[in-house]
């Protein structure tokens, strides 16, 4: 085939490489004809009037539209063909004849429209050159001559054989030469299936038809025309010799033969296109030009011979020699218009001869052709019989992969189509059918041509699929395990393991494709014709093999006879997998058969060929030159690997013999990588539906194929590390969620135990390259916590280690995030852990006043974890988690305090400097965490707990201080102004107005704090003398206090009890007030004053009432007595409680009574004083009784108490808010 290129309206534009380099075309061709509607192949460097293209042609009177596309020519430059004179002879040869020239370019008389048959694979030639429109834009591939056989079987009595093979939407057509198949036959033993089927049903007494002398002597007349109207000289040499001519003729008939040959049943074109046995074979694409051409809505990649001259007033024309004695009729006038519409000629020239000398030319045009006299025919029949071909075929090659046979017999009107494919499968080897190599060698490059516009276009994913599975079933395994190892890693990267939620989703791209890409093909495929015209009939004296009949060729003519989609209804749609374990477990099932074909392929070295002394032996050295800038990350994997312990000996080699390099070595590595990534997401989905047993099985699957794939590649990507970090990532949160759901542990084990078949065979194949225990320890499943926690944590520092390889890290911020979030995490469980059980020891610890060794080991362990935990949140700016982990490790400081507190006798307890070091360094901690925040806005959440946790340290130390003072080392005055401090402090974190569920917590902290400071007062004041405005202050102070108590405990509902005490304790600072008064008006005022807050308590009891109430009515629906737990201890506070407040009340009621009595005997009678000391007595004796009543309940004491404080009110005991 020759390298020049014509460009085409379709072809590449000018500059691009495309078989062979472009050839710019003579000016005169870059004019259309006038007469032309249809572009000419146009020259890149000349416009071209696109006004023209969609021009529709008229022809015989019909309307036909026709456009021809030159995609690829071989043909030299046109040259203007030479008039002959009248009288030539064409029987004598002219000088030039037989010999190659310069004008007829290399591929010699090939070009020149020499009689060479078209070879069984032709359409396979083309199919592979024109790849982009195999199986989706063009309808039909095949030689042009095959063409103009379908569209003359109603004119025509001769036979048609031909074989029918489809491709996605495209079906490819080949001359299928009976008569050369049974020659082939009867030689090698092959195709002797169809032989016998063919004689059986067809032609019983078969045998070759010899060509007549008549037939060579008009080959060998042409052959001499063209060389005449090439060379122009008119010269002639004598005729050749009887014997010459008889040498002559043998050799044609020989090389007709070979031009037909057959390739042999078992051979694999190894790469098709560059196979220099291909052309003998019959797969390489040896047309003069290759023709898109759309005929009405038919689109045909179309190969043509014929001889196109050019030049002058002609820029092209077709040539034709024609006996002036025999009319042109119907054939030969559609041969030449549809020769002319193909190769896009506007004008024919015919040459008339009698008896080879030359009579005359005359010009026609194409159009005019159709109403030649004697060759009268319709177009739009031609038009008819086109679609309802095309309509039958496809409605009936519906099998991709399938040969399919159209046979007619000579002087019949019967079409049948046979499926050869099913009749073979009848006979003992199934391959011998020769078409499936050549079929599953397209059937795969086409899907490996639409694999790489993937990502342009996903619908065409159902299509590659059902190409490949097509491709797979027509090969046998053994022979062809490449093939079938690259197309089943083609299906397994159909889907997308990436992006496992969004293919979840409802509206996943993969479960569109197939119902949208073939939408217009959801027409109901016909059993049969409404007329019944092709069918299976049951008609005995029908043939019962073929697949569909046309019973007279004259229905071709009928206008839509054949209703029938265009577009074949592919059975390709894609699997709708419901969710990801589905569709994982498809791409392991197609990585499994790659890798078997592999496996299946590897030989031992006994049975290795010898080495080819042609090919050079690649030295190591080579490698290492060629990797270029990677090649540090081996070195740093092997350290890796080596740390943690999973560095084998004879790592980095192949076990099973495989060379480095080999088509295997690569499709294995590809397949293991592919089944590593399945076992990632499979594991991920486990772990989002808590399988975590599943889910660590999945990963350790992962991390196998993966070490193998570290074992047999020798040039590490940093893609695949970036996997390996992953997948560690992810091994790392299984065994972290392990850990925390030690409950399930039996169920967890069962499922990692499990083990599918398919995951078994899968292992097996890796265990012949690897022991795949390079990553055992990450996957152990541990009985022991501490074990798990430590395992997850070991992982992310892996899978951290692995990004900080070839600056992984900054190529990947949001893995390097996410892996230093986990490694701060686990670190903070693992310091937690540490934590409680060192908490666990203290609390178990009785006699031992001292420390333990052991308590100390855990407390530095969980301190060191969180230490580094906080360090790895500080790197990524993480504030909130920082500040999380600094305030556990403030917990651990008070963990560490609480551990130093004495445990001998409480009476001589003192508060030690080691409690307060370490209460000290838990504020510092909590410190710490709030300047990490900033602001409460960064996560108020974690801003709140931060301070209360602060305010608690602050609150306990104060208590401590208070609790246990540590007189022995500090003045009581100091001790008294540190816990003021810190109670202060403890009050500044303890936010009461915030509205949270916290809110009643911090209000009670507050309640007490204010309380403990009062009381610090109070007893200040009762064990002080002297300084008389430090006493005054303390007494403002504890006054101050007490009401802030009060008021904060009144706005709690289940505080009772503290409001009651503290109500009581400010009823004895007045009475010790009134101790140190001298004046009966002073003394009458505070109890006065003492009396309105007893008057007060009266919410208290009402509180402790309806709490009693509804403890009764509950324990007397049960019908059980109540229970002797927290209810009945404070039952036990209450009665306690209620007896302080009846005698004190009674006391203040007798004081009262004695000062009013008194004060009425010294001064002149007063009616309020005389109704309030009435009051008071009747209220005193009522008191009295009801205390001497030993028989009374609790609720009948407290009903009493409360009238009595009612009665009081009334009476005007207190004096409306003397103290508050």
């Amino acid at each position: 085939m020759g390298d020049s290129k014509e460009a085409g309206t379709e072809a590449p534009p000018a500059g691009t490489a495309a078989r062979g380099g472009l050839s710019l075309l003579s000016q005169g061709e870059s004019e259309e004809p006038s007469a032309q509607v249809i572009r000419i192949k146009s020259s890149p460097g000349f416009p071209v009037d696109d006004n023209r293209q969609g021009s529709a042609l008229f022809l015989g009177g019909n309307e036909v539209k026709s456009r021809a596309v030159v995609k690829y020519s071989s043909a030299p430059p046109r040259t203007a063909f030479a008039r002959l004179q009248e009288k030539t002879d064409l029987k004598l040869p002219p000088a030039n004849w037989l010999r190659e020239s310069a004008k007829l370019g290399p591929a010699g008389t090939t070009i020149l429209g020499n009689s060479r048959k078209s070879k069984p694979f032709s359409s396979f030639g083309m199919a592979y050159d024109f790849i982009d429109s195999v199986g989706n834009d063009v309808d039909v591939v095949s030689d042009s001559e095959n063409i103009k056989k379908l569209l003359k079987i109603p004119y025509s009595k001769s036979h048609v054989s031909m074989a029918v093979h489809r491709i996605g939407r495209t079906l490819l057509l080949d001359e299928l030469d009976i008569q050369e198949l049974f020659m082939r036959s009867s030689q090698t033993g092959d195709w002797t299936w169809l032989k016998e089927f063919y004689q059986r049903l067809i032609d019983q007494k078969w045998q070759r038809k010899k060509k007549s002398k008549e037939h060579w002597y008009q080959k060998a007349i042409l052959s001499k025309f063209l060389y005449y109207s090439i060379n122009g000289d008119g010269a002639a040499q004598p005729v050749p010799s009887a014997a010459e001519q008889q040498e002559s003729s043998s050799a044609d008939q020989t090389n007709d033969s070979d031009g037909a040959s057959w390739p042999a049943p078992f051979e694999m074109p190894s790469s098709v296109s560059e196979d220099p046995s291909a052309s003998s074979q019959g797969l390489k694409n040896d047309f003069a030009r290759n023709i898109l051409w759309t005929f009405e809505d038919i689109h045909m990649l179309v190969g043509s011979n014929m001889p196109i001259f050019g030049g002058g007033r002609y820029p092209a024309v077709s040539l034709r020699l024609r006996d002036n004695n025999k009319p042109i009729n119907v054939l030969t006038g559609i041969d030449y218009w549809l020769d002319n519409l193909i190769c896009n000629v506007p004008e024919l020239v015919m040459c008339f001869h009698v008896n080879g000398i030359v009579q005359k030319y005359e010009m026609i045009k194409t159009e005019e052709i159709p109403n030649l006299e004697n060759s009268n025919f319709s177009t739009k029949v031609i038009k008819d019989i086109a679609q309802n071909i095309l309509s039958f075929l496809k409605s009936n090659c519906t099998k991709e992969g399938h040969t399919y046979w159209l046979f007619k017999a000579s002087g019949s009107d019967i079409v049948k189509l046979y499926d050869l494919t099913t009749l073979c499968e009848e006979t003992e080897d199934k391959y011998q059918n020769p078409f499936t190599m050549p079929v599953a060698i397209l059937l795969y490059k086409v899907a490996c041509n639409m694999m790489m516009k993937k990502n342009q276009n996903k619908k065409h994913y159902g299509t590659v699929r059902t190409l490949l599975l097509n491709c797979v079933k027509l090969l046998d395994k053994s022979r062809h395990p490449q093939i079938i190892a690259s197309a089943n890693y083609m299906l397994s990267e159909l889907f997308q393991l990436d992006e496992p939620k969004k293919e979840e989703s409802s509206e996943s791209p993969l479960n569109e494709n197939s119902d949208e890409s073939y939408s217009e093909e959801e027409e109901e495929m016909p059993d049969s014709d409404e007329n019944g015209s092709y069918s299976t009939c049951s008609d005995p004296s029908d043939d019962n093999k073929a697949v569909a009949i046309i019973k007279s060729v004259g229905e071709l003519s009928v206008p839509e006879k054949y209703k029938s989609i265009h577009q074949i209804r592919p059975s390709c749609a894609f699997p709708v997998c419901h969710d990801t374990e589905e569709r994982c477990r498809l791409v392991l099932s197609y990585v499994l058969e790659g890798l078997k074909s592999v496996d299946s392929s590897i030989k031992k070295e006994s049975d290795l060929p010898a080495a080819d002394p042609n090919t050079p032996i690649p030295l190591k050295y080579e490698d290492e030159s060629t990797r270029g800038g990677p090649e540090g990350l081996e070195k740093q994997m092997a350290l890796f690997l080596d740390k943690m312990g999973s560095l084998q000996k004879g790592n980095y080699s192949s076990q099973s013999g495989m060379i480095p390099g080999s088509w295997q070595h690569k499709m294995k590595l590809q397949l293991i990588l592919k089944s590593s990534k399945a076992y990632y997401v499979l594991s991920d989905a486990a772990m989002s539906l808590q399988k975590y047993g599943r889910a660590l099985r999945y990963i350790k699957l992962a991390l196998q194929s993966h070490d193998t794939y570290c074992c047999l590649c020798t040039n590490m990507l940093s893609e695949v590390l970036l996997f390996l970090s992953q997948y560690l990532t992810l091994c790392g949160d299984i065994q972290l969620m392990l850990a925390q759901n030690a409950n399930n542990r039996a169920a967890h084990l069962e499922e990692f135990n499990y083990q599918t078949k398919e995951d078994q065979e899968i292992l097996h194949s890796l265990h012949r390259e690897s022991s795949c225990q390079g990553f055992a320890w990450a996957t152990d499943l541990s009985t022991d916590l501490e074990g798990q926690l430590s395992v997850s944590c070991k992982c992310y520092e892996a899978a951290n280690e692995i990004l900080q390889f070839s600056d992984l890290k900054s190529q990947n911020p949001e893995q390097y995030i996410q892996v230093l979030k986990r490694m701060g995490n686990i670190r903070n469980e693992i310091g937690v852990f540490y934590m409680n059980q060192a908490a666990a020891l203290q609390s178990e610890r009785v006699v031992s006043k001292t420390v333990s060794t052991a308590e100390q080991q855990l407390w530095k362990k969980s301190f060191s974890c969180f230490e580094k935990g906080i360090h790895n949140f500080e790197s990524i700016d993480d504030a909130t988690n920082a500040a999380l982990l600094l305030c556990n490790t403030g917990r651990l400081m008070r963990i560490c305090a609480q551990a130093h507190c004495g445990a001998g006798d409480e009476s001589k307890r003192e508060f030690s400097p080691e409690e307060g070091l370490y209460y000290n360094k838990a504020v510092d901690y909590y410190l710490k965490a709030l300047r990490s925040l900033g602001t409460r806005d960064t996560h108020p959440a974690v801003w709140d707990s931060v301070n209360w946790e602060l305010s608690t340290t602050y609150f306990t130390m104060a208590t401590l201080q208070q609790d246990y003072a540590p007189l022995s080392r500090k003045a009581q005055e100091q001790i008294e102004k540190e816990v003021s401090e810190a109670m202060m402090k403890s009050l500044k974190y303890c936010d009461v107005d915030l509205v949270s569920a916290r809110q009643p917590l911090c209000q009670y902290r507050a309640a007490t704090i204010h309380h403990r400071l009062a009381s610090m007062y109070h007893s200040c004041l009762r064990n002080q003398v002297g300084d008389e405005h430090l006493r005054k202050q303390h007494r403002l102070l504890a006054d101050l206090h007490y009401s802030k108590a009060v008021k904060l405990f009144q706005l709690l509902k289940d505080a009772p009890c503290e409001l009651l005490r503290v109500q009581l304790e400010r009823v004895a600072f007045a009475e010790f007030q009134m101790t140190s008064q001298n004046s009966n008006i002073g003394k009458l005022k505070t109890l006065s004053g003492a009396l309105d807050i007893m008057v007060r308590t009266k919410h208290a009891f009402q509180l402790i009432r309806k709490e009693l109430v509804e403890e009764f009515d509950q324990s007397k629906s049960e019908e059980t007595p109540p229970a002797a737990d927290s209810s009945s201890l404070s039952r036990e506070e209450v009665i306690k409680l209620l007896g302080i407040f009846e005698s004190r009340l009674s006391f203040l009621l007798l004081q009262s009574i004695k000062l009013l009595s008194s004060t009425k005997k010294k001064t002149s009678s007063n009616l309020e004083e005389d109704v309030l000391l009435k009051t008071n007595k009747q209220i005193y004796s009522q008191l009295l009784r009801a205390t001497a009543n030993k028989n009374a309940s609790l609720l009948e004491r407290i009903d009493i108490l409360v009238r009595s404080l009612d009665q009081l009110a009334r009476g005007g005991g207190g004096d409306g808010g003397a103290l508050q």
